[in-house]
């Protein structure tokens, strides 16, 4: 027999690869019993990634740090992993007015790959030597790859590449630790990542298919970082959204709403909540501090600027 042109690295080892006992008899399942399966395993999750809050507070830090330096946070990854950066990425700036270029997803295959699968793209190691060059990728930055097996050579290459530049790298997966320090051993002599997060949730339902509890686990990961960091960076005042540019409908409304609920002095008046809105240009901070310190939008900014935009540090704690 002629063997083939290539052999694929056997990823059998990997707990992503595993069968799941619970679910060998998914197909004869009833769909009620299946759907009770799926959530008895979903369940899992929130404590596999509570036991890598450690962890994810230390990858957490260095963000805010980089953040502080004027650097940004970085997503990369293939398949469901790069996806799922993607969608963390280009939520932040209607969440937390960031600008768009502050975090980023980068999937293998490009965009287009977000609609369509391009697995293969994920096989080729120096495959993002062009876009840290493009997005001149460096020390003040944070890379984060996101790989649920911890092997995919696109990410690997992704990481190395990046530490080759100066950048702070972390990696996200979903394996146990001997497969995570098998996985950094192909990368030699790179150390591997200075931030290593283990997500362990264990065989999925369906066998390797890690956009389940994989891609949830990771899902609620990026969640975590990228809150928290913006948290740290003053964007939120108490739990409220306040860091927001008021642009729709539905923005305008919980602007108005925050406004009345924390500035007595507009007297319960919805339209003298949206008047001052405006005045602030959508900017619902300055309008906070517009009506609480009676001063006109530009003083109110300075007022901002001058601690570092923490509203927290300007009005104190916000009401109940």
């Amino acid at each position: 027999m002629t063997p083939p042109a290539s052999q694929p690295p056997d990823r059998g080892h990997l707990l992503t690869e595993q069968r799941l006992d619970a679910s060998r008899e998914l197909d004869d399942l009833s769909v009620e019993e299946a759907l009770r399966l799926i959530n008895d395993q979903d369940a899992q999750i929130a404590a596999a990634v509570r036991g890598a809050i450690p962890r994810i507070a230390a990858l957490v830090a260095s963000v805010v740090e980089a953040f502080h330096r004027g650097g940004r946070l970085i997503y990369i990854g293939a398949g469901t992993s790069g996806r799922l950066g993607v969608l963390d990425a280009s939520e932040c700036p209607p969440t937390f007015h960031s600008d768009p270029n502050q975090v980023l997803g980068i999937i293998a295959g490009g965009d287009a790959a977000l609609r369509r699968s391009s697995e293969g793209a994920e096989d080729d190691p120096e495959a993002a030597a062009s876009q840290w060059r493009q997005l001149a990728v460096g020390r003040d930055d944070v890379v984060v790859g996101i790989a649920a097996g911890g092997t995919t050579p696109y990410v690997l290459g992704a990481l190395r590449l990046a530490a080759d530049r100066g950048a702070i790298t972390a990696m996200i997966c979903c394996v146990t630790g001997d497969d995570a320090a098998a996985a950094q051993e192909t990368m030699d002599p790179w150390g591997g990542p200075d931030h290593l997060v283990r997500l362990a949730v264990g065989p999925e339902v369906v066998t390797g298919s890690t956009r389940m509890k994989g891609g949830t686990a990771t899902k609620l990961v990026l969640n975590m970082i990228s809150t928290v960091s913006f948290v740290q960076m003053g964007k939120v005042w108490g739990n409220l959204m306040v860091d927001l540019r008021a642009s729709n409908d539905k923005l305008r409304d919980r602007a108005a709403r925050i406004l009345l609920q924390h500035c007595t002095t507009l007297r319960g008046s919805r339209d003298a909540a949206l008047q001052l809105l405006d005045e602030a240009d959508g900017r619902v901070k300055c309008a906070l501090v517009m009506a609480r310190r009676q001063v006109d939008a530009a003083t109110a900014q300075r007022l901002l600027d001058e601690k570092s935009g923490r509203l927290r540090d300007v009005l104190g704690e916000p009401r109940a």
